[in-house]
């Protein structure tokens, strides 16, 4: 009868600790951040994911949960100081593009040419700009297929960068940023980009780096079918041979409240890590922290790397303050990253034709 018993608790020991094994997720340690100094952002992220992957701790995420977003434009990919990559793409579309310069409406050039007098001139550009780009935008590329402009997005990201020599616009992401990507999704979590500029923009440029279309959330501008003519979507059934086309009308600008709005609209959770560089990203942060059912976190990037890329220290050093006055984590591309674009990029002054 002792050798049934003790055979017994044997069993049970096994069992116990088979269920134990099932249920705690594996810890990962492999080293993710070759590319980084040790700093204190990185520590508060890896001291967060430990804590938030631990099934012991009182602040454990589940998997369905650990939500993180991303900016893009100046958070994994490179602003390009002193424009955007969609910026830049506006301004050649409408003054160098041989096919379309010819025949861009007025207010398209103008809006080009405020960014060209931006860049090479540093002439300033006029207030609430973003909302004037998104709608000379919309008709730029009004017309196209969706096939179409995802062709032309990645032929002028093929393009040299210019400001840098041995990277194109397409290879311009943040090298240490996308091992956070790679860090997060071994810990469960799902990343999504929400950034101000294109939906379909931010689509073909991050296509490069593994991101799937329906994780990205940008600007829209209103689809419509090949054959659908002027006839409301409501009353209207696509037939098989039809494609989508993008019109000249604008839904959103995808920036400030309009992100969190956006983010409830499309994923429906609150995240619980943010990622930003602006003030644009300031809502979302908020949003984030504001988590009433999960520990949760932000982190800012400041441009204040003048020797491996385009940037204003001074200016990022004191929006460095500010953001660490708002609670969140601040990532300096100078101090923390061990290279920006890889070591054989290099910075070099603007050319212009």
């Amino acid at each position: 009868m002792k050798k049934f018993y003790l055979l017994w608790i044997i069993v049970l020991v096994t069992v116990m600790s088979g269920c134990s094994t099932v249920a705690n997720e594996p810890r990962v340690k492999k080293d993710y951040f070759t590319l980084w100094n040790s700093c204190e952002a990185l520590t508060a992220l890896e001291n967060f994911v430990d804590d938030v992957t631990n099934p012991n701790s009182k602040n454990y995420i589940p998997k369905e949960d650990r939500i993180a977003t991303f900016d893009m434009d100046g958070t994994f990919v490179g602003e390009l100081y002193p424009s955007y990559f969609e910026y830049n793409m506006l301004e050649y579309r409408a003054l160098d593009d041989a096919t379309y310069k010819d025949i861009a409406p007025a207010d398209v050039k103008e809006a080009a040419q405020e960014i060209r007098d931006f860049v090479r001139n540093g002439t300033a550009l006029p207030p609430h700009f973003d909302m004037k780009h998104a709608h000379a935008a919309a008709k730029a590329y009004a017309g196209m297929t969706l096939a179409e402009f995802d062709a032309y997005v990645k032929s002028y990201a093929a393009k040299p960068a210019n400001g840098f020599v041995g990277m194109t616009y397409g290879q311009s992401f943040y090298k240490p940023m996308l091992q956070v990507f790679d860090y997060l999704n071994a810990n469960g979590f799902t990343c999504y980009v929400v950034s101000g500029s294109d939906r379909f923009i931010c689509r073909a440029l991050t296509s490069a780096i593994g991101i799937n279309p329906n994780y990205v959330i940008g600007m829209d501008v209103k689809l419509r079918s090949s054959a659908q003519g002027t006839e409301d979507g409501v009353n209207y059934t696509m037939g098989k041979d039809e494609y989508l086309i993008r019109t000249d009308e604008l839904i959103i600008k995808n920036l400030k409240t309009n992100k969190v709005l956006q983010i409830t609209q499309e994923i429906g959770k609150v995240p619980v890590l943010s990622f930003g560089n602006s003030g644009g990203d300031s809502a979302m942060h908020n949003y984030t922290l504001g988590n009433k059912t999960y520990r949760s976190a932000a982190f800012m990037l400041i441009a204040d790397d003048e020797e491996r890329d385009h940037a204003n220290r001074q200016k990022a050093l004191t929006l460095g303050e500010q953001w660490r006055e708002a609670g969140y984590h601040v990532i300096s591309m100078r101090d923390d990253f061990k290279t920006i674009y890889g070591n054989d990029v290099q910075k070099v002054d603007f050319t212009f034709p």
